[in-house]
């Protein structure tokens, strides 16, 4: 099994940015693909960005453009940074690991005012 624990969210006014840090428990090359999702109250979880071990990355079209996803295995971290964020982009960010079955994280929360 393993354990990921997401830091770095916060308030922020819209147009600034965030980092979110997600780390693991053990090597996250031990995963196929790690990601970020995010759910808005009385929404549903919404896949934002995902990597790949081979480093292939994926993001949703609400967030291309603006979002990075990244990783550093010698930390068993992946990373989301977060630019030109908008009141939309309002939400718990999870952290996602998936080998055979998904592991999520606790969540951060993202408040951007308007």
């Amino acid at each position: 099994q393993v354990q990921l624990v997401e830091s770095g969210g916060g308030l922020v006014q819209a147009g600034g940015s965030l980092r979110l840090s997600c780390v693991a428990s053990r090597s996250i090359l031990d995963f196929g693909v790690m990601g970020w999702y995010r759910q808005a109250p009385g929404k549903q979880r919404d896949l934002v960005a995902t990597i790949t071990v081979g480093g292939n990355t994926n993001y949703a079209d609400s967030v291309k453009g603006r979002f990075t996803i990244s990783r550093d295995n010698a930390k068993n971290t992946v990373y989301l940074q977060m630019n030109s964020l908008k009141s939309e982009d309002t939400a718990v960010y999870y952290c996602m690991a998936r080998r055979f079955l998904q592991s999520w994280g606790q969540g951060t929360q993202v408040t951007v005012s308007s």
